[in-house]
């Protein structure tokens, strides 16, 4: 009787400290890239060009994407059906500063419903970039109980980093060649 009601207090607990978390989110990751404000804008602002260095692209060799409206900046639109490990979902840039702002409508849709705003912010750093990825939502329970077991902002956050590594690595590839003997 004792285990049970330890048992039920410990419970309890727990599901209060979850309900007492942030009502929203906010994942941030930075990194300095070897590319120019217009290259790495170019590079976000264009969904067909995610392929180079977005991480969840590599992850299903058989997902299947739908691109629609412009090629790319505002209105531009991507959605993917994948596997587990990518699920579906779809993206809207929403808002561009050319050369230093894309602001994306990001919408999950399996194998958990999301909707949540990515920001991608570029500061010109002479001939690169430092480029910020940040992901703003709401935090419902279920987010809350799931962040409270898995801690998601260490877990997107390594997806961010890796991205943001991929991105510095393709626009290092295409840096001219006199750029490359400088580096």
């Amino acid at each position: 009787m004792y285990i049970l009601g330890g048992l039920g207090v410990f419970v309890l607990g727990f599901l209060a400290y979850v309900a007492s978390r942030p009502s929203k989110f906010r994942y941030v990751r930075s990194r300095e890239v070897r590319g120019d404000a217009a290259a790495a804008f170019a590079l976000i602002a264009d969904f067909h060009q995610w392929s180079h260095w977005s991480p969840w692209e590599k992850l299903d060799p058989d997902m299947k994407r739908d691109y629609d409206g412009p090629a790319s900046g505002e209105g531009a639109k991507y959605h993917w059906l994948g596997d587990k490990k990518v699920g579906e979902g779809n993206m809207q840039i929403v808002a561009v500063e050319p050369n230093k702002k894309v602001v994306i409508d990001l919408h999950f849709i399996k194998p958990f419903e999301a909707r949540n705003t990515t920001t991608f912010t570029i500061e010109p750093k002479g001939d690169r970039s430092v480029v910020s990825w940040i992901m703003e939502g709401d935090n419902a329970f279920v987010s809350k109980l799931f962040d409270a077991v898995m801690n998601m902002e260490k877990m997107i956050g390594k997806d961010f980093d890796k991205g943001l590594a991929s991105m510095d690595e393709h626009l290092a590839e295409r840096a001219p060649a006199a750029e490359k003997l400088a580096a």
